[in-house]
């Protein structure tokens, strides 16, 4: 059985965003991932408290398709160091868990 994860990630804009989503779950990192927000984040950033809104990313995924995963949103995104955190999903219904296995699995030709 796959070990299964929530990535989260934020960005300052809807449209980037957008554009993380749509290139992890292209790219078969990401059975589906979903945006919230606008969220007000409070955050230590080279010396001081800096305050912004920004949008908030899920993305449910197998925890092998991990760094792959982390590596496509890094490509995609404005943050010089983004937050890309993976937490353990510790249960969840069988057929939801094998709809995440099914569609992160790697697929030769187009997605």
């Amino acid at each position: 059985m796959a070990d299964y994860i929530e990535v989260h990630s934020t960005t300052d804009s809807r449209e980037e965003a957008d554009k993380i989503c749509a290139a992890v779950v292209a790219a078969r990192l990401a059975a589906c991932a979903q945006v919230s927000g606008p969220i007000r984040s409070t955050y230590w950033w080279q010396g001081k408290i800096e305050r912004a809104d920004e949008y908030f990313l899920m993305m449910k995924t197998t925890r092998d398709r991990f760094a792959e995963l982390a590596r496509v949103i890094r490509a995609n995104h404005s943050y010089d160091v983004p937050d890309i955190v993976a937490v353990p999903i510790l249960d969840g219904t069988e057929d939801y868990l094998e709809w995440i296995s099914a569609e992160t699995q790697e697929r030769g030709g187009s997605a």
